[in-house]
């Protein structure tokens, strides 16, 4: 297990720490190189596009962004820019920013090898990699979808998921899809994506439009045996033992816990997500929406029950599992919500986070990833990544022996390494949760909807 403040140490105590931190290094200097070749594209271009200049240096700009020996096929900007970039993306020409885009994508997957050497020493991975390096998306999805028969998604996933994000920005910056190379390029450069999805580059907008729900919450009376089965230890195991116990059928649980020092705090805890599409604001819409946007029908939801339950100005831990960890981080990085309750823990199990920063500088947040759940580098940031977290983040990996997806993702499983596996990661979330433990004198149920 590792965890982001100690991945040196780590490193060093395996032998590992010249390569994976070498490589790294490489990386971001790649991603820094590619950006900034496309930005003297972008500027070439719009010299050599516009009236500014002389013909004849017009003409060496326009030689320059369209030369394999110069830019590559590398017009950006609008207008004829933007024709000439479309141009170069449908007919499969590279530019050098591409190149060193994903040049520095390969470098993360050889740096995520090291710990992972599955990823190129599995004949079926290796195949899935070849196809993408030369440029024949078909067939990478031809063989991926052979591993699925053959093997399983379980395996496939487990298999991929260190450099699952960097493959697909790898795919995006190299398909003849245009609409996806914004969100390539966020990954390649070490930013998370909040525009749009890296397969088919549905904007955000879009599923923002699709995702309009208001939310609404309803006080549920649960099952006596569900009450009587919850954990009142108070400790990230129990907590992740309750949110598999209640389920993804849109059903919130909140704790209500007198402290060490006596004051009432509350512990609410948000399971993931339920299915395709349904009334609860936990489908894969609201899934794919709520990691690229910050207020959606889960969040609103979720505000709209606490209010009902929690006063003003209390102190909240969030515990959140997949969708439901990307559901406390939005509810953290509401400045709204924020001014009514104290945010003071977020730990998120199993989710997409990266991206999104609290709106309280005093937040702690802490991310806890099995680095063969592919779920948490969908927002495009791996728990292998070259690019570190903020300090008000602690994030805490590791492997065990199921290497199989979704088995890995299953906040049952979570819970059983936190118990079992991870002791220290355990032993620090528990530390930071420790306010929060104390005499449970109320755990209350919400259903929430979409509408």
């Amino acid at each position: 297990m590792t965890d982001a403040k100690s991945d040196a140490m780590t490193a060093a105590a395996t032998g590992q720490e010249p390569e994976i931190s070498s490589l790294h290094h490489m990386c971001r200097l790649l991603a820094d190189a590619a950006h900034d070749v496309g930005e003297a594209a972008r500027y070439a271009s719009e010299l050599a596009l516009g009236t500014r200049l002389p013909m004849a240096a017009r003409l060496t700009l326009l030689r320059t962004i369209t030369d394999r020996s110069g830019l590559g096929w590398a017009p950006r900007g609008r207008g004829l820019a933007r024709i000439g970039r479309l141009a170069g993306v449908f007919t499969s020409r590279e530019s050098l920013a591409v190149t060193l885009a994903v040049t520095g994508l390969k470098a993360r997957i050889r740096a995520a090898a090291v710990t992972h050497p599955e990823l190129l020493g599995d004949p079926d991975t290796a195949r899935v990699l070849r196809a993408v390096e030369e440029d024949r998306q078909r067939e990478a999805v031809g063989v991926f979808r052979s591993i699925l028969g053959n093997k399983g998604a379980e395996r496939a996933f487990a298999l991929l998921a260190p450099s699952f994000a960097d493959i697909l920005a790898w795919n995006a910056l190299t398909d003849e899809n245009p609409l996806n190379d914004g969100a390539g390029w966020e990954v390649a450069t070490g930013r998370t994506l909040t525009g749009a999805e890296p397969i088919l580059g549905i904007g955000a907008r879009v599923w923002a439009f699709l995702d309009r729900g208001p939310g609404r919450a309803e006080p549920l009376v649960p099952d006596p045996g569900l009450t009587e089965r919850l954990d009142t230890s108070g400790t990230i195991a129990g907590y992740v033992r309750n949110i598999g116990m209640v389920g993804t059928g849109g059903t919130l649980l909140v704790q209500e816990v007198v402290g060490p020092d006596g004051v009432r705090r509350y512990v609410v805890q948000l399971a993931g997500m339920a299915g395709v599409r349904g009334e609860s604001p936990q489908d894969l819409l609201g899934a794919v929406h709520a990691v690229a946007r910050p207020a959606t029908p889960y969040s609103r939801a979720v505000s709209k029950a606490l209010r009902q339950m929690v006063p003003s100005g209390s102190e909240l831990a969030l515990v959140g599992h997949s969708l439901g960890g990307i559901t406390a981080m939005n509810l953290a990085a509401d400045r709204d919500f924020c001014e009514i309750y104290q945010v003071t823990r977020v730990i998120a199990i199993g989710s997409p986070i990266d991206g999104k920063r609290p709106a309280d500088p005093r937040t702690t947040v802490c991310s806890l990833v099995n680095e063969h759940d592919v779920v948490p580098s969908l927002e495009g940031r791996s728990s292998v990544s070259p690019y570190a977290l903020p300090d008000q983040f602690t994030e805490f990996t590791w492997t065990d022996d199921t290497h199989a997806f979704p088995l890995c993702h299953a906040a049952e499983r979570y819970a059983h390494n936190l118990e079992h596996d991870v002791p220290a990661a355990s032993a620090h979330v528990d530390a930071e949760l420790a306010p929060f433990r104390g005499r449970v004198t109320a755990s209350r149920c919400f259903r929430l909807y979409d509408r």
